[in-house]
């Protein structure tokens, strides 16, 4: 994937977890996708990736128990 697909993942992504967290940062939302979407980059069959991202971000926000205060 080239960088300008990269962010359109991450940004669709976020857009997703924003509206399912409006409690918690849309920033704080980018950044964990960005992380997730970083540890799976190298992986050999590209065709899960944003799938697997947002799994791992959502169990990652879920588990947030004090997320930082949604902008506004």
């Amino acid at each position: 994937m080239d960088d300008t697909e990269r962010r359109e993942i991450i940004a669709k992504i976020t857009d997703r977890l924003s509206a399912r967290y409006p409690e918690t940062s849309r920033y704080y939302i980018a950044g964990v996708v960005s992380e997730e979407y970083a540890l799976l980059d190298g992986g050999r069959i590209r065709t899960y990736i944003p799938t697997l991202v947002e799994h791992s971000a959502k169990n990652r926000l879920r588990g947030n128990t004090t997320p930082p205060p949604a902008e506004r």
